[in-house]
């Protein structure tokens, strides 16, 4: 996708949002009032395998630097991770739902459904329950970050258990996905980034 069409497609969501989306705090940039440096992290990003600016990335253009070294982070984790595909989606899916992050989660499900993923695991983690029926390594996933999220760390049963499964690449793998993707999730929070077009929330709000 070249910039040019970015443009195009920037300002159409730009009209829109302005209209029906108040609450975006941080909505997408005009291409005639990008800087020069936005211009070409926007350029960037959409060239590679991603192909669009949406998401997180309208609200992290504001620092394209750090949006520049960040995507290509996200890109390992996201595309060349030494995780299995559906393993890679579902804990980018436990993450968001940790994080309510409507945007994340709308975003991955149908992935995870590509990867093999069960619908019936996937509402469960919708609704904040423990899935009942995960397979091993979903279950090892599950265990792990849930260990992660509630203690700070991780057991050595299941440290082992991990590094057993994934090796150690994949336990840092794994860990990565969990803070990248808890980074997008509160860089859109904390944007109130809108879900696309046409799309409704399916994560419930957790109660506090």
């Amino acid at each position: 996708m070249s910039f040019a069409k970015y443009a195009v497609a920037a300002c159409a969501l730009f009209s829109f949002l302005g209209s029906a989306g108040a609450q975006d705090r941080m909505p997408p940039i005009p291409a005639d009032k990008m800087t020069e440096a936005q211009k070409k992290a926007a350029e960037e990003l959409v060239t590679g395998p991603r192909g669009a600016l949406v998401g997180p990335f309208i609200p992290l253009l504001r620092s394209p630097e750090f949006m520049s070294r960040l995507q290509k982070t996200g890109a390992y984790l996201r595309f060349s991770s030494s995780l299995p595909p559906k393993v890679n989606e579902f804990v980018i899916l436990l993450t968001s739902r940790q994080w309510t992050q409507q945007f994340e989660w709308d975003a991955h499900v149908p992935l995870a459904l590509k990867a093999g993923a069960e619908p019936e695991i996937l509402k469960a983690m919708s609704e904040g329950r423990r899935p009942v029926g995960m397979d091993p390594d979903e279950e090892l996933a599950y265990d792990f970050l849930t260990e992660l999220h509630e203690n700070e760390s991780v057991s050595d049963a299941t440290y082992e258990r991990a590094v057993k499964r994934f090796g150690e690449q994949g336990v840092i793998d794994m860990v990565g996905l969990r803070g990248y993707y808890s980074m997008l999730a509160m860089i859109m929070n904390v944007a109130r980034t809108p879900l696309p077009p046409g799309r409704t929330p399916q994560l419930v709000f957790f109660p506090h």
